[in-house]
Parts: C-alpha cells; sequence; structure tokens
C-alpha cells in the first residue's frame, strides 16, 4: 500500500470504527474499514482501543499519511451559546467567557469547539461542544503512542453531518431542507441540512442523545426530532425527515404522523458509498457513516469543528519541518568544517615544505656563517625565487637544472664554503645573488688563506670574474662576483 492514505476513526468508550480513503480520491474511494472493540472491565481503553486501531492496520498493511477522530458523544457536553460578535476572530477570542457565563460553572478544566449556526446585528447563535481535557489528553496520548497522531478530535454528529450532506445529499438537489434522525446501537444523532449545505457553507443544526437498551427508540426519536424543530429557523421550515435506525424498529411513517411533515427510510450506506464486501468488519452502518465523516474532513469537505484548535493543538507539520530545518543546519555545519579541515591541511602541507626548505637552505650555509644570521639581501625565500626564475629560463619550471643551472652552481658554492672553513678560518659577511653573478664578502686569516679559498671555489668549477683584496685588522678581507651564466 502506498502511504499518501488517510484514516477516519470514530472512537468511544470501549469501541472504535476505523475508515482507510485512497488520498488520491478526494474522499471518493475507501480502501478498507474495521471495528474493533475493549473487552468489558478492561482499565485504561484508551490505550487499548489505540493497540487494536494500529494493529488492524498493520495486518491489512495500510500505510497513512494523516488521520481525523470522531469523538462518541457520550465524551462531550453540546450547548447552545450566544456571542456579541459576528467575526470569527472575536468570536474564538471570547467563545470560552461566554460558554462560562451561559453554564455559570468553571470551565477551566475543558476543551470547547464551537460552530456559527446564524449571525445578525445582535450578534451570533453558536453550538458549542466541551469535552474534558483529560480525556483528550488520554486519548491523543494513546494514539500518539500507536504512531498515530490526528489532525482533529471532532464531535461525532458534526463528522455524521458531514456524511449526509457528502453521501445523502449528493444526487439530490430539491430545494427542501431535511432533518435526519439516525439511530446507532446505543446513540441517536439529528441533524438539519440543506441541500446546498456543501456549497454555500451553510452549518447544520445538530443534535445527540443517547439510546439506553430497554427504551423506546421511536418515541426517543419522536421527542427529540420535536425539540430540535422548536429550535429551527421560522423563515427556513424543515419539509422533509429521514429515519435511518440500526436496530430496524422505528416506523418512519409514525414518525412523520407525530412532527406533522412527510417522513421516510433513508439507506444510510448505500452501494454507491462503498461495496457491502467491504462492509464486513463494520457491523454498525452508523458508526462507519461518522467514521466516514471524520475522514472527510482530511480533505476539506466543509470546516471542521476541532477541539484539538483548544487544546493540545495538531503540530505534526511544524515538527517535521522543524526536523527538517535542524538536520540541514547540522548537515551544513559538518560540511563547511570538513572544508576548513581540507584547506587547512593543503595549506599546513604547503607551509611545511616551504620552511623545510628553508632549513635546509639556512643549515647549509650554517657552518660558512659561523651559525650568524644572514644579513643583507639573501633570504631562503629569495633563493628559493632565483631558482624557480632559473628554471623557467630554461624552459622546465618542473625540472631541477643543469650542471650550469644556478641552483646546481649555488650547491657547489656552500660545499666550497664548507670545504674552506676550517682551513682558511672563512668568514662570510654578505652574499648578493644577481641575475648573472652571484657576489661574496668575507675574510680569512691571511692572503695565503684566501687564495687557498679562491683556489677551492675555482676546483668546484665555478667562475670568478671579479676579485677586490682589503687587508684590514688582522684580516684579509675579500669580495669576489662568480659568474651564473
Amino acid at each position: 500500500m502506498e502511504a499518501n492514505n488517510y484514516l477516519g476513526i470514530y472512537i468511544s468508550k470501549d469501541s472504535a470504527t476505523v475508515v482507510c480513503f485512497d488520498a488520491n480520491s478526494k474522499g471518493e474511494s475507501i480502501v478498507g474499514c474495521f471495528s474493533v472493540r475493549a473487552e468489558d472491565g478492561q482499565e485504561d481503553s484508551p490505550h487499548i482501543l489505540a493497540s487494536l486501531i494500529s494493529r488492524g492496520c498493520a495486518e491489512r498493511e495500510w500505510l497513512f499519511s494523516g488521520a481525523s477522530v470522531a469523538l462518541d458523544c457520550a465524551m462531550f457536553m453540546q450547548h447552545n451559546v450566544h456571542s456579541a460578535f459576528t467575526d470569527a476572530r472575536q468570536i474564538s477570542t471570547t467563545v470560552r467567557f461566554d460558554t462560562e457565563e451561559a453554564l455559570a460553572t468553571d470551565i477551566g478544566d475543558v476543551a470547547i469547539a464551537f460552530q456559527v449556526v446564524s449571525s445578525g446585528d445582535d450578534g451570533s447563535d453558536l453550538t458549542v461542544f466541551s469535552a474534558k481535557k483529560k480525556l483528550l489528553s488520554d486519548i491523543l496520548l494513546a494514539l500518539q503512542s500507536s504512531g498515530i497522531d490526528p489532525v482533529g478530535i471532532v464531535p461525532d454528529v458534526e463528522c455524521l453531518s458531514r456524511y449526509v450532506q457528502s453521501t445523502l445529499l449528493r444526487d439530490n438537489r430539491e430545494q427542501r431542507r431535511t432533518m435526519f434522525g439516525i439511530l446507532s446501537a446505543r446513540r441517536g444523532y439529528l441533524t438539519v441540512t440543506s441541500p446546498d449545505g456543501s456549497e454555500s457553507g451553510r452549518p447544520a443544526r445538530v443534535r445527540t442523545f443517547l439510546v439506553g437498551p430497554t427504551k423506546d427508540r421511536e418515541g426517543l426519536l419522536a421527542r427529540e426530532a420535536i425539540m430540535t424543530l422548536a429550535l429551527g429557523d421560522s423563515n427556513e421550515p424543515i419539509s422533509q425527515v429521514g429515519i435511518f435506525d440500526f436496530a430496524g424498529v422505528v416506523e418512519p411513517e409514525r414518525i412523520g404522523a407525530k412532527l406533522g411533515i412527510e417522513a421516510a427510510p433513508v439507506e444510510l450506506v448505500g452501494p454507491g458509498v462503498v461495496d457491502e464486501q467491504v462492509l464486513a468488519d463494520c457491523p454498525d452502518r452508523v458508526e462507519f457513516a461518522i467514521a466516514y465523516g471524520a475522514g472527510l474532513s482530511l480533505f476539506g469537505k466543509s470546516p471542521a469543528v476541532n477541539f484539538r484548535d483548544d487544546f493540545m493543538p495538531f503540530q505534526g507539520t511544524k515538527v517535521r519541518l522543524q526536523k527538517a530545518v535542524r538536520f540541514f543546519g547540522v548537515s551544513l555545519t559538518i560540511l563547511l568544517v570538513a572544508a576548513g579541515l581540507y584547506f587547512q591541511t593543503q595549506l599546513f602541507g604547503v607551509n611545511k615544505y616551504r620552511n623545510r626548505v628553508k632549513d635546509r637552505v639556512m643549515k647549509d650555509y650554517a657552518v660558512a656563517m659561523s651559525n650568524k644570521k644572514i644579513r643583507g639581501k639573501f633570504t631562503a625565500d629569495k633563493a628559493l625565487k632565483s631558482l624557480k626564475d632559473e628554471k623557467k629560463r630554461l624552459g622546465k619550471p618542473n625540472e631541477p637544472g643543469g650542471d650550469d643551472s644556478v641552483s646546481a652552481k649555488l650547491t657547489k658554492l656552500l660545499d666550497a664554503f664548507n670545504k674552506s672553513a676550517t682551513q682558511t678560518r672563512l668568514q662570510i659577511t654578505k652574499v648578493s645573488i644577481a641575475a648573472k653573478s652571484i657576489t661574496i664578502s668575507g675574510s680569512t686569516s691571511s692572503r695565503a688563506n684566501t687564495n687557498r679559498f679562491f683556489d677551492i671555489v675555482r676546483a668546484s668549477g665555478l667562475d670568478i670574474v671579479k676579485t677586490g683584496l682589503t687587508p684590514e685588522s688582522g684580516l684579509d678581507k675579500f669580495v669576489i662576483s662568480v659568474a651564473l651564466r
């Protein structure tokens, strides 16, 4: 299965029904459905039901990317509340205070969701739903621990109303306002809709009530329907009633006679909605319809009345975005550190080579200079530059020069310095490298030692093209030029 499926979940105190939608069908096609029930007397039923739901999806290999939950009417309360405002933002800001004033009780421990039924010059009439925060928290944490994070938790009657608008009224375009009375095994629902409700965005009037096993189902439905008619809009009266009873004991004709309007049975889940074979694991058609309506909210069929807007708002998309940004930031940091280490290593290698060459040149001159620092124009960097220039001149920048190159003659001169140092008490004071010659200034202990030094230089294969001799303070000072070319 593909991961782009959606789940609609109807959950009560001890049972749950799950409908899986193909996300590409825009709510027109379902993959399958099933119902689960916790055993009587089991504690922590939210976690048990969540585990059963997760197991059922895994057995059917359903992979899904979103879910919405319909909350059973036994788990919330419904109130009629008036607001002095008509703007949705102002209503959402003040609805909690209006509800607390209307109920005359503290609602700090409850979450609320509301729907605007009508608006006028004096404000708006609201249908407000309230549920205990602890109950919602238990359900959410149980589902999340099983890998399901629902986008919304919606009252079951709102989900059933959405299902009615999407299916029962889909092909009914008669301009007649209809009230649907729907009874499941344990619950009763009344929803008043218009044929164009899904297009106009006009909200449906909804009402829920519990149906006990010993109750007169027909009498109870008639009584609640009369109360709903009394609260209706006189400018747009209800002209017909559609009846569906899971137990099959309610007679629509008798309900119509009591209400004084036309009443007829309806097929809640027809073949145009789902194949009968798919419904094999969903014995209660009403619970299936509620779960179906919960899933429709993920397709934006109509505005959702969502408890999660007030309590534990859905953070799924935001969390995924934060994780993606965090992963990108960490990856970028690692990349920058790696790049920095790479270039630092390259720079370290270049500096290490340069220092090694400089140390070798300084060591070769150490004997002749009596461990003194080289003064004047001669430096290791300049010597390296001269060698590179010589290689370029010879047309072989990547190969050492031959016997006539500057590097070769400089090596010979260094050897001559080392050979003469102990024999002649040679002292070198200055070495200058020019384009065509190397000029050496220094001294020996006597003229004979100076001549001996000159002989050693010539014996090394170097050509002395210029000499200058000056006796001074017991030393024989000299200046000579050795030809490079």
